[in-house]
This record gives C-alpha cells, sequence and structure tokens, in this order.
C-alpha cells in the first residue's frame, strides 16, 4: 500500500479523482464534467478526413470516433455528429441504460439515424445458465433498441466474453438471429483482458465481424498483441482501438499529449477507428483534429520519446500476470480497472458496476487483512496504492 497516514491518502485521493461523489452516495457522472464546455468546434475546411474500412463489414468511417461511456451532455454528442464523427459506441450498462438513451434521442431529433453507425453491447454477467444464455441476450438487445430509438444496430457485441463464451452455440444462436431478424448488421466482441487471445478467436472464427480492444502506446513493446491486430485485421476483422490515451486523463504522468498517443494508436493501420471518450468540446475538438492528419509534431516526437512518460503513466494492461501475485487470490485487474474509471474518468457508476462483476470471492474486501500489498505488476502499475485508495471508499 502508499505510504503515509490513512487520512493523508484520503485527502490525497479525494481531492484528485473527486472520490467525496462517491463517499456521499453519488455514483453517477457528476454534471460539473459540463463545466467548461467553451466553444465548439466546426469541420476543418479545406482538409480530408482520413476514413478506413471497419474490415469485412464494409463501412467506411472516419478513424476518430466518439466512446460515449462517459459522456452526460447530449450537446457533445450532438455537436460530435456536426464535427464528422459518424460512429458512437455504448453499451446496455453504460450509466444505467442512460447512455443509450442519449444517444437514441440525439440521433432522433438530428433525423440522422441513416448518416451514422451505432454500435452496443449486451454484458454478460456471472455465468448464465446453460438453456438461458439466447434468451438473455435477445431480450436485453431488445431494451437496447428501446433506449437507443431505433430499430436496428449497425453492430451488436458481447461485452467481455471469456473465449469459451465466444464459441458458445447458445450466444452465437442469439447474434445469428439479431443478424436474421436484420437488428442487428454486423457482430462482435469487445474485451478489457485476454485481448490477444480474443482477437485470434474472433479471426479463426470466421463469425465475429468487429472486436474493441484496449491499446496505446504502453502496448508497443507487446509484439504478440500487436501482431493479433494485425491477423485479426487481415482475415477480414475490423479492429476498433479503446483506451487509446491510457484510460482518461492520467494523474501520475503530469499533463499529457492527447493528440500524440490518439496518432500513435492510429499509425497501426490496422486499426479501423479509434473510439476515445470526450465529454466536452475541447476534448472533442483535440481528439478529431487527429483525423485530419496523423504526422507527428517535433513536440509530439518529443513527448512519445520519453522513457520517463511511460514509466508514470501508470496503466494497467489488464494482462493478469499479477494474478498469481496475490496470495489471497484478489482480482487484480478487474480492481485496477475500477480504479481506472473512478480515478481517471471520475465515472463512479461505471466503477461501481465494474466492482460488483468481481465474485465475493476474489474481492476487494479480501485485501482488508494485508497490510502491505504483495501483488505485483509487469509494467509497474502501483497495485498497492490504487487498492489503498479504492478501500477509502468501498471496503
Amino acid at each position: 500500500m502508499s505510504s503515509g497516514s490513512p487520512d493523508t491518502n484520503r485527502r490525497r485521493f479525494l481531492s484528485q479523482a473527486s472520490f467525496a461523489l462517491a463517499s456521499a452516495g453519488v455514483v453517477g457522472i457528476p454534471r460539473s464534467w459540463n463545466a467548461g464546455l467553451q466553444t465548439p468546434g466546426a469541420p476543418v475546411q479545406g482538409k480530408q478526413i482520413i476514413q478506413r474500412t471497419l474490415g469485412r463489414t464494409g463501412i467506411n468511417l472516419p478513424i476518430v470516433s466518439m466512446g460515449v461511456m462517459n459522456a452526460n451532455n447530449p450537446e457533445v454528442v450532438k455537436q460530435a455528429y456536426e464535427t464528422g464523427v459518424r460512429f458512437f459506441d455504448t453499451a446496455m450498462g453504460y450509466q444505467g441504460g442512460r447512455n443509450e438513451e442519449m444517444i437514441g434521442s440525439v440521433i432522433s431529433q438530428l433525423k440522422v439515424r441513416d448518416k451514422v453507425y451505432i454500435q452496443t453491447k449486451i454484458q454478460l454477467r456471472g455465468a448464465p445458465a446453460a438453456g438461458s444464455m439466447k434468451d438473455m441476450v435477445l431480450s436485453n438487445f431488445a431494451g437496447c433498441l428501446k433506449r437507443l430509438q431505433t430499430d436496428y444496430v449497425d453492430v451488436l457485441m458481447l461485452h467481455q466474453p471469456s473465449v469459451e463464451q465466444m464459441m458458445n452455440p447458445e450466444l452465437m444462436e442469439a447474434l445469428k438471429q439479431a443478424k436474421s431478424e436484420k437488428k442487428a448488421r454486423f457482430v462482435g466482441v469487445s474485451q478489457h483482458a485476454n485481448q490477444a487471445a480474443t482477437l485470434d478467436t474472433a479471426a479463426n472464427s470466421g463469425f465475429y465481424d468487429v472486436v474493441v480492444v484496449g491499446f496505446n502506446f504502453t502496448n508497443a513493446a507487446d509484439q504478440t498483441y500487436i501482431q493479433a491486430i494485425k491477423n485479426a485485421a487481415s482475415k477480414g476483422v475490423g479492429v476498433i482501438a479503446m483506451k487509446t490515451q491510457t484510460g482518461g486523463r492520467n494523474r501520475n504522468a503530469g499533463p499529457l499529449h492527447q493528440t500524440a498517443m490518439l496518432k500513435w494508436v492510429l499509425n497501426h493501420p490496422e486499426i479501423a477507428t479509434a473510439i476515445p471518450g470526450y465529454t466536452t468540446f475541447d476534448q472533442l475538438n483535440e481528439s478529431f483534429s487527429v483525423a485530419y492528419g496523423l504526422d507527428y509534431t517535433d513536440e509530439e516526437k518529443t513527448w512519445l520519446a520519453d522513457k520517463n512518460v511511460k514509466l508514470a503513466l501508470d496503466f494497467c494492461q489488464q494482462c493478469g500476470a499479477c494474478l498469481p501475485t496475490c496470495p489471497k487470490g484478489v482480482d487484480v485487474p478487474t480492481l485496477m480497472r475500477t480504479h481506472m474509471y473512478a480515478a481517471n474518468y471520475t465515472n463512479f457508476d461505471q466503477a461501481r458496476r465494474t466492482l460488483e462483476e468481481i465474485p465475493e470471492t476474489a474481492g476487494l474486501k479480501n485485501c482488508a487483512a494485508c497490510s502491505d500489498c504483495s501483488a505485483r505488476c509487469a509494467n509497474r502499475v502501483r497495485i498497492g496504492e490504487r487498492i489503498s485508495e479504492l478501500r477509502l471508499i468501498y471496503a
């Protein structure tokens, strides 16, 4: 755990991550995110937006899209469309369904359903009983369509399935039915962990059209993972990158060079589009500026080459290498993701939902008896410090 008294740790974390909202019982996305929206941007005159094809789907997209999970202001979604965004990523669980409702409302008001692409995800919570999986997926999907105010989505995804679940006949049959009824044009999976295996399974199956994975410049040395991305893309899988800017506006590395990180991801041509999250007009304008050109500025080159930056990013790659180092069998990667949602995104609703995904036998309460955290990360993530901060609120 981090050094310092509990009171000191608590004050630091509440100040840095606004955890006072969570401790007061406010678990949604704070409206303070709407502060400082600044002036909406506009398409850059005389410049072409770079587009790529989303694998075998044939859909041509701007290379910068919108991950809507953290957004709670419909004006930002509207302005994203006006700026040039055409692909919007959401899920049934984001903000308890309100995220889908917001997207549906904005697209309906703009009357542009035929000009945009919507992707949503079905969460596989727990271990659905055999014989019930198909009905569960289709029932949840019906709710998604209702909230999105549409008869179909362009991509329907299973959210974080295991490799075994990806090939489960019931789940595959549910996705097939959604496609045959023309309620989903294409199907896919999104994944935070075991990403190389997920990509390989999708590529080899020939069934999944699209895969969403976390990818950023902290993955630069992971050639196995990069090769899995290339392999999937070569076999027609549309690869979409999330967590492109290392999981939010990281508090350990100082000011992050957002455009440098996003350009690094998109300079891998196998990535069809990226879905950075932005909640203000300034963040939207900053991210979408990359869609007009991927050449690095001198400043961006210098920042990316700084080894100290990579060390300070403290980004959990969800590789699972830490699991054998925890004597209590705690699900450390999911706790690290919980911390990211809370501290980096200030999305307490998603943090709480992620924490609830962990079985009690592997949850945060198992950390209570440890005076020092023995879990170790191969990539220098400060596991003990993050768990200590989570315990201040949730344990």
